[in-house]
């Protein structure tokens, strides 16, 4: 077989490898020159965050350096709000690249497979926990840092390739719902819920929006969970017998979700080549509160770590000024690690769901037909 027709036939394969039922790729032929792993970069909160916070002054309410988080797959604390990996670790796993380390971390870090700027507490919203976490204006600032410095190793064209091949994953806004709780927050209560979840949903649009116009193309995000359901959250409840700062904060996740959704639609309709994955986590969640028995899960209400009814009081390694804690047998048997965050179990189920689920779940693509399509 000439040369010619073999170069043909190798365009054939890379189409049908490439093509995305969902459209995902529409038809597109990736050249052989072009071809390269899509590098991963990640903005969020404690979700997300591998460590960041360990590298910031700040307390260690929004650090999770110490024993025994960490202990399940680090063996030793990592900085990850979890007893070992989280959803990023899943999916950089999934897209056969290396783990992508924090980006505050020292050291020599590879930029062309991505960076992970999340920060445990951070927000939308400059004034969730101010000066004591990185917000998302200042996430994006340390993207752009990245940009500079690809741009200086790989030079002009080869760093705007790779920024458009990439994909950038969100967590965001649940810090801005719930810091409120319990606080006289003067911004939540000057404004009205919908218009408090437009300000959060925003500024995630505006970060989307700068990342697009320096080359992104494939974003993927999470909803918003059911934070009532938090071991931590259900011990506010008590406290607070008319349920009215509680149901506030259910009330603004399903309008973060329902906004989300909304957002991202339009987006598309008016980004060209704009694509995205939106998972329903708030389903995801409750699932597992509900039946955990269902998905591998002994226990889906209390903590493995932490004091207090359900271990909700957010004790887990002693540093927070509870010193005593109690912590289960085996982490995997719960859904939730501490007060606030699940497990690896849990992380690695919803990492599946995202890389591979269907629309329903997780739509209008997944992750895997995201990383697939190169350009």
């Amino acid at each position: 077989m000439g040369s010619s027709s073999s170069f043909h036939l190798y365009a054939v394969i890379i189409f049908l490898a490439c093509l995305d039922l969902r459209g995902g790729c529409r038809g597109h032929i990736v050249r052989a020159d072009k071809l390269r792993k899509a590098a991963l970069f990640v903005f969020g909160d404690s979700l997300y965050d591998p460590g960041n916070n360990n590298y910031i002054n700040t307390t260690t309410d929004f650090q999770a350096n110490f024993r025994p988080y960490g202990e399940s797959f680090f063996k030793h604390p990592t900085g990850r709000f979890s007893d070992g990996r989280l959803i990023p670790d899943f999916i950089a796993e999934y897209a056969k690249l290396p783990l992508i380390p924090a980006y505050l971390k020292p050291g020599d870090h590879q930029f062309e497979y991505g960076a992970n700027f999340a920060s445990g507490g951070a927000g939308a919203l400059d004034e969730t926990h101010p000066g004591l976490v990185i917000n998302l204006k200042t996430q994006l600032s340390y993207f752009k840092n990245v940009e500079n410095m690809l741009r200086q190793k790989l030079g002009t064209k080869d760093a705007k390739q790779l920024l458009h091949n990439a994909v950038y994953l969100f967590s965001i806004g649940g810090n801005d719902y719930l810091s409120p709780i319990g606080s006289n927050s003067s911004i939540y209560y000057s404004y009205s819920q919908a218009e408090y979840v437009d300000m959060v949903i925003g500024n995630l649009t505006t970060v989307i929006k700068e990342i697009y116009k320096d080359g992104g193309r494939k974003f993927g995000l999470v909803g918003s969970i059911p934070y009532r359901y938090l071991p931590a959250v259900r011990l506010l409840i008590p406290r607070n017998p008319s349920g009215e700062s509680i149901e506030e904060v259910t009330n603004l996740a399903k309008l973060h979700n329902k906004a989300l959704a909304q957002t991202l639609q339009k987006l598309q309709a008016q980004l060209k080549g704009f694509k995205y994955s939106n998972f329903r986590l708030y389903s995801s969640f409750m699932e597992r509160i509900d039946n955990p028995s269902n998905y591998g899960f002994k226990e889906g209400k209390a903590a493995c770590c932490g004091s207090g009814k359900l271990r909700g009081v957010y004790s887990c390694g002693g540093k927070r000024g509870v010193k005593n804690y109690q912590l289960c047998n085996n982490a995997s048997e719960y859904f939730f690690f501490d007060s606030y965050h699940p497990t690896e179990m849990a992380y690695q189920q919803f990492a599946e769901l995202m890389w591979s689920g269907t629309p329903n779940i997780t739509g209008p693509h997944n992750l895997k037909s995201l990383f697939k399509c190169l350009g």
